[in-house]
C-alpha cells in the first residue's frame, strides 16, 4: 500500500477509484472523464498516461498526459509531484489545459524548461447552463452531419482550428488524425451545422460527454455570416439536443477576450462558474 505522498502511472485496475476522483468535479473534468469511461486507463487505448498522486494512500488528485497535460483535482502539492513528473518525461503534449490555479502554477514550473510557449491564454471563462432559454427559438435548420458529408463539414471544422488555436490541424500528418477526431463526432451524432447552398455556415460539435456533463466545442459561423445572430439560436439548437439526449448539464469554455461569443453564449443562458487556462505550444 502506498503510505507517502506519491505519484505513480495508473493501471487498469485503478480505473474506479480514478473515476470517483473525476466524478468529483463533473462539469470541469467532463473531457477526461468522457475518455476515461470510453477507453479505461490503459495508455494505447487512452491515447496517453494517466497519473495519479497519493497521500496516505489515498488517491487525491490526477494527471492526464497526452496530446494534452491536464491537471485534475490538483493542490499545489500534487501540481509540483507531476510538474516533477513532465520534466523527467520531457514535452510531449501541444497543450496543457485545464482549471486556471493548477494550471497557472504547473506551467510556472515547467516554463523553464519547457518554454517559451507559442501562445498563454491565462483565462477562459467556464460556462454552465441546465436549461433552455425562454426567449431564444432554436434555428430549425441545424441539424445533425450525416456520415456521408465529411466532405462539406471537414473545411469548416479546418478553418475554426486555424482561426482557433492559430495553426492548421492539417500540419504534420496532413491532418490524419484531426480527420478522424471529426469523423468520430460525426459518427456519434454529435456533429452540428446549418448548411446554406452546400456550405456550413454555422457549426458546432458535443464534445465530451459523460451521462452527468458535457461540453459544447468548435462553435463557428462562417466570416461572411457573422451578425445575423446565427450564433445564438444555432447554440440554442445544439443546446436542446445536448440537454435532452446527452446530459442534464451543459458546459462550454470560451476566450476572455472573444467578447461576441461570450454575449452569445450569455444570451443562450450560460453563465460562468469558473476558468480555464491553455498554454499552446
Amino acid at each position: 500500500m502506498l503510505t507517502t505522498t506519491t505519484t505513480k502511472v495508473l493501471e487498469p485496475g485503478d480505473l474506479d477509484v480514478a473515476l470517483a476522483v473525476l466524478d468529483r468535479d463533473p462539469v470541469a473534468n467532463a473531457f477526461v472523464a468522457a475518455r476515461v469511461q470510453v477507453a479505461g486507463l490503459d495508455p494505447w487505448r487512452l491515447g496517453g498516461e494517466m497519473w495519479g498522486w497519493y497521500a496516505g494512500g489515498r488517491l487525491e488528485s490526477l494527471c492526464y498526459a497526452g496530446a494534452n497535460l491536464v491537471p485534475i483535482c490538483a493542490g499545489p502539492e500534487a501540481v509540483r509531484a507531476f510538474a516533477d513528473r513532465a520534466r523527467r518525461s520531457g514535452r510531449r503534449c501541444s497543450s496543457i489545459v485545464g482549471p486556471s490555479e493548477a494550471t497557472a502554477e504547473l506551467w510556472s514550473l515547467l516554463e523553464p524548461h519547457w518554454g517559451p510557449a507559442r501562445e498563454v491564454r491565462p483565462h477562459q471563462p467556464l460556462m454552465v447552463t441546465r436549461g433552455m432559454p425562454a426567449d431564444v427559438a432554436p434555428d430549425p435548420f441545424v441539424r445533425r452531419v450525416r456520415k456521408d458529408e465529411m466532405d462539406l463539414i471537414m473545411p469548416a471544422c479546418v478553418a475554426m482550428f486555424t482561426e482557433e488555436v492559430g495553426v492548421s490541424p492539417l500540419v504534420g500528418d496532413g491532418g490524419l488524425l484531426y480527420q478522424a477526431r471529426v469523423a468520430e463526432l460525426v459518427g456519434s451524432g454529435r456533429s452540428f451545422a446549418r448548411v446554406e447552398n452546400g456550405r456550413v455556415v454555422f457549426k458546432a460539435e458535443i464534445g465530451a460527454a459523460t451521462a452527468r456533463a458535457c461540453q459544447i466545442q468548435g462553435v463557428w459561423v462562417a466570416p461572411e455570416h457573422r451578425g445575423r445572430g446565427l450564433s445564438v439560436t444555432g447554440m440554442a439548437a445544439v443546446l436542446r439536443h445536448a440537454l435532452e439526449e446527452v446530459s442534464p448539464v451543459v458546459s462550454l469554455y470560451v476566450n476572455d477576450y472573444n467578447t461576441a461569443a461570450r454575449a452569445a453564449y450569455r444570451r443562450v443562458g450560460f453563465e460562468e462558474v469558473g476558468a480555464f487556462m491553455s498554454v499552446l505550444f
